[in-house]
């Protein structure tokens, strides 16, 4: 399974999840979007599902020499969460990744004032929360998010991705209350060999698709 973009496969995405929430009672549900890529799909999902749309900035730790291949992340202003296993295998340290932290936690703090200002976070205690990203590699970025999801106490989180590498899928059912995973390739290498266009997603298409989905859906809340 391919996808000819990421609207698309946020409507597909839409479309598994509104059969999904049938099944179940999704309560006062909030779409979160990882960005920049996670947006232009989950804007289609918070379409589907009639829901509200916001975005949680997470950042990718890569690894030194390959950035592309997460090793930890971090959110807001919590501690970066690594992945212990991965760091003790290439003979790395917190501390050796601290200028890294730095610099990732400067762009998380430039995202989230652009995309946000000084509009507040949405309440999130007692929510179905459904975060959505384009694709899983390792996700490090999305175990992270979950994370910090989760100390603010939603009802269900839910965790919703067009394709996903199936170890990184498995591994995150143990922190997510749900996974919705459309295509799980044996084959998986990197999210965009699974899309014909995988542009990099502007700062101005984020905006934009906000500004969208808040019209169609009234005030965020």
């Amino acid at each position: 399974m391919r996808f000819p973009d990421r609207r698309r496969a946020g409507q597909e995405l839409g479309v598994r999840l509104t059969e999904w929430a049938a099944d179940g009672d999704l309560i006062d549900p909030l779409v979160l979007a990882l960005p920049r890529g996670g947006v232009p799909v989950a804007a289609e999902v918070a379409r589907a599902l009639g829901a509200p749309l916001d975005i949680l900035v997470a950042r990718k730790i890569g690894v030194p020499g390959h950035p592309e291949t997460g090793i930890g992340a971090i959110v807001g202003d919590g501690p970066p969460l690594f992945d212990r296993r991965a760091l003790a295998m290439l003979g790395l340290s917190e501390e050796e990744l601290a200028p890294d932290v730095t610099r990732e936690r400067t762009e998380l703090h430039r995202r989230e004032h652009l995309y946000r200002g000084d509009r507040p976070a949405p309440g999130l205690s007692g929510r179905t929360v459904i975060l959505v990203d384009d694709g899983l590699a390792t996700g490090a970025t999305a175990r992270a998010a979950l994370h910090h999801l989760r100390t603010h106490s939603p009802a269900h989180l839910i965790l919703a991705v067009p394709v996903g590498a199936p170890s990184a899928v498995t591994d995150l059912r143990q922190t997510a209350d749900d996974v919705i995973c459309l295509h799980q390739p044996p084959a998986f290498q990197a999210v965009g060999q699974w899309y014909d266009d995988f542009d990099q997603v502007s700062d101005e298409e984020v905006l934009r698709a906000l500004e969208e989905v808040r019209t169609d859906s009234g005030p965020w809340r």
